[in-house]
């Protein structure tokens, strides 16, 4: 991923070095755990850790990889520059290159894991905040764009909250369906290599034996995994879209944070755009891009091919890094969000009334009136509204009608925007808990 849309913990996970180290501790672990059952000798195993501290030299093993042309062989050759040839002559028995890359990739996959989980605690706790601080605030709700019924600021927030605590979740599975690790040798028969060196091997990474691998470990592991980071770029979105609806000129319910100095249009001085989140927006369709490609490496040929490496290559790297920026992107926005509650307030009275149709026609059907009728009267008098932005409860008191069903008493009775707000308590103490 470029650097623009990168931070540097998560890019250090996916860095060369990084990768080399990973693969150097496999071999290494492996190597002490062929000692201790005798196959190879102990003081061989003992030697592999002299490179403990060693730096991997990247240029090198790209050197040896062009003669190569094979990144495994050129990583071990390179080792063997450090250990010694003679005393590196058992590293890698019995494994096969698979081994080193899968169990190794997942590692990478589950630190990255870690870090979009704390990023997720991250988010939920800037949503929690804001959210009880407008729990509320009221504002007219929407549906097809369209003003439908009150709520408050505080439930749109507990919503989202909500969302992403279910992210949470399905990131804390997905970490764990990818924490296995396989050193099963040549199609996953243990043949040449015993399977308490992957026990070893993976005790000492934070992994769990794969239960049956072939050459490789399955990629429905990493299909479901790619696909939970495509399900959290979506809720990106999801808020994304609401603060960049909220921005709009003729809404301005909420806004990005504009910094001091910050330029919203070379062209136009006045403007302030909602850039962070239609930024986010971009980078949810990236992730999202890279799930289709982790579900098609699921089929491969026989016990392995090689047709998925490429893929994981680049969307190992650039999905997490994408997501992980994106989280912190979105922490931020929403920690800095200005609300404006006047205009929350202006834009429930743009149809002075008009949200509070459904009461009326409820309460008119509770007196006696049919639906069929009921709707009618009430859509005669809301149309008004509509057309002329005429008050809708005065339009109600006019119409004999409504009075007759109802009268004046009754007809006021249903303007009481309370009435919408009386289980925002219930509603949040499911989300958030008593």
């Amino acid at each position: 991923m470029i650097p623009r849309y990168s931070r540097p913990e998560m890019v250090s996970i996916w860095s060369p070095e990084s990768k080399f180290r990973i693969w150097y501790e496999i071999e290494a672990h492996a190597c002490d755990a062929m000692a201790a059952l005798g196959v190879i000798p102990k003081e061989n195993a003992e030697a592999v850790w002299k490179a403990k501290d060693v730096e991997f030299d990247v240029a090198r093993i790209d050197e040896i990889e062009a003669v190569t042309k094979h990144d495994v062989i050129a990583f071990l050759t390179h080792l063997a520059e450090h250990v010694g040839s003679e005393e590196a002559r058992f590293v890698h028995q019995g494994m096969t290159s698979s081994d080193v890359l899968d169990t190794a990739l997942n590692v990478q996959l589950t630190r990255a894991a870690d870090i979009l989980i704390a990023d997720l605690e991250g988010l939920l706790a800037a949503l929690k905040r804001r959210a009880m601080e407008h729990k509320d605030t009221i504002r007219v709700g929407r549906s097809h764009g369209i003003h439908a019924e009150p709520t408050t600021m505080g439930l749109t927030f507990a919503r989202f909250y909500a969302e992403m605590d279910r992210n949470l979740r399905r990131m804390r599975t997905a970490r764990e369906e990818i924490a296995t690790g396989a050193i099963s040798g040549a199609v996953g028969t243990f043949a040449n290599i015993d399977p308490r060196v992957e026990a070893h091997v993976c005790e000492k990474l934070g992994l769990i034996p794969e239960p049956i691998s072939t050459q490789v470990i399955p990629r429905d592991r990493h299909a479901a995994f790619f696909a939970t980071l495509g399900v959290i770029a979506s809720s990106i979105e999801n808020v994304a879209i609401e603060v960049r609806h909220m921005q709009r000129t003729e809404v301005l319910e909420g806004a990005e944070f504009f910094s001091l100095g910050q330029k919203g249009s070379s062209a136009m001085p006045h403007k302030k755009n909602p850039v962070l989140t239609e930024n986010l927006t971009g980078l949810a369709r990236l992730v999202r891009g890279m799930v289709v490609p982790a579900m098609e490496n699921v089929a491969l040929w026989h016990e392995r091919d090689i047709s998925h490496s490429s893929v994981e290559r680049m969307i190992g790297p650039d999905a997490t890094i994408t997501l992980d920026f994106a989280l912190a992107r979105l922490t931020g926005v929403i920690d800095k969000m200005l609300i404006f509650t006047e205009n929350m307030r202006s834009n429930m009275d743009t149809f002075p009334g008009l949200v509070m149709s459904q009461r009326v026609l409820l309460a008119l059907t509770q007196a006696g009136v049919s639906r069929e009728d009921a709707y009618a009267m009430v859509q005669r008098n809301a149309l008004k509204v509509w057309e002329d932005r005429v008050d809708f409860r005065e339009q109600l008191l006019a119409d004999e009608a409504v009075v007759a069903a109802l009268g004046k008493e009754g007809i006021e009775a249903q303007f009481d925007e309370a009435y919408h707000t009386k289980h925002v308590d219930t509603i949040f103490a499911r989300v958030f808990g008593d």
